[in-house]
């Protein structure tokens, strides 16, 4: 079973996949691809928070801050490269 933390960063994770949707449109091919951009860059965001040891917005173990730019990083990696279109 998973633990708190890696629990609730994949529910933020997903959160910020589908507002991220939201916002720029698109079929659900692309609601796919959001999310899962999302959470590989949460996850590595968080790693890399880990190894750099930065600790601003730490939630618990959670490195929030890294987390959320790679994961926004990630989304916008995937949407220039799949073309603006909706």
């Amino acid at each position: 079973m998973p633990g708190p933390t890696i629990l609730f960063g994949f529910v933020v994770a997903t959160l910020f996949g589908s507002v991220f949707h939201l916002i720029v449109g698109g079929d659900a091919r692309r609601l796919a691809l959001f999310l899962m951009m999302s959470w590989v860059g949460f996850a590595l965001g968080h790693i890399t928070g880990d190894l750099l040891g930065i600790e601003i917005l730490d939630i618990g173990a959670l490195n929030m801050l890294n987390a959320t730019a790679g994961a926004f990083l990630a989304m916008l990696l995937a949407f220039m490269l799949t073309g603006n279109t909706a």
